[in-house]
């Protein structure tokens, strides 16, 4: 699949694989995506899944040894790259362009990757039952690196105090609401984020209400009197 954020393993494909092996596995995890993203988990068919991966239901199982399987390595690809961007923050930089080329790589995935944010909605608004222990483990470690990154700043007085874990809260919810909610948006605005300027215009606005509500200038100040 896609490699995103400057990844450059997926943890759901298996090592030594040909070429054409890897291609396959890529083709079934893209159209899986979009099944289980339409469909739910249950309603999805491994079937369609190998119709629409160009490829025999057989052919399709010497790959993955059933559905479940199927969505694991799916689920595993999507929290891989979804995650990416937040390893990106570098405690070294200033935490206003930390924050928004952060925010500007969430906005392009949801552009991108829309199937992916709603597939990772729908299984945590059911509990998380497969990737509860990642959620618990892999991502909890995570989120208190980074939120301690947010504290160093606040502590060297770069931004005003805010709760760091709800400020990346803010930014998922901020920023994925335009995935999964693609349809409301266009139903109101008539755009969405298919539009170049319409994500542009999503990026800035999401941004400055993000970082001036931490204390943050944005758009940065260039020069004297700007």
């Amino acid at each position: 699949m896609t490699e995103l954020g400057g990844q450059t393993q997926d943890p759901s494909k298996p090592a030594g694989l040909s070429r054409i092996q890897e291609k396959n596995r890529s083709l079934i995890l893209d159209a899986a995506l979009g099944e289980f993203s339409r469909k739910g988990f249950s309603g999805a068919t491994v079937e369609r899944i190998a119709a629409e991966a160009g490829m025999s239901k057989s052919n399709l199982l010497y790959y993955f040894s059933s559905k479940e399987a199927i969505y694991n390595a799916t689920l595993a690809h999507i929290l891989e790259v979804w995650l990416a961007p937040l390893k990106t923050l570098r405690p070294e930089g200033e935490p206003a362009e930390e924050l928004a080329g952060y925010i500007r790589q969430k906005i392009e995935m949801s552009a991108s990757y829309p199937e992916a944010s709603r597939l990772f909605a729908n299984e945590v608004m059911q509990g998380a039952p497969q990737i509860l222990p990642i959620l618990e483990t892999d991502l909890k470690r995570l989120v208190a690196e980074k939120s301690q990154v947010i504290e160093d700043w606040i502590a060297a007085g770069k931004m005003r105090r805010v709760n760091p874990v709800h400020l990346i809260f803010t930014i998922w919810a901020t920023t994925q609401h335009y995935a999964d909610f693609s349809f409301q948006i266009r139903a109101l605005t008539g755009r969405d984020l298919s539009d170049p300027d319409f994500l542009e215009e999503t990026a800035s606005a999401v941004t400055s209400l993000i970082l001036n509500g931490a204390g943050l200038d944005w758009p940065a100040k260039t020069g004297p009197g700007e």
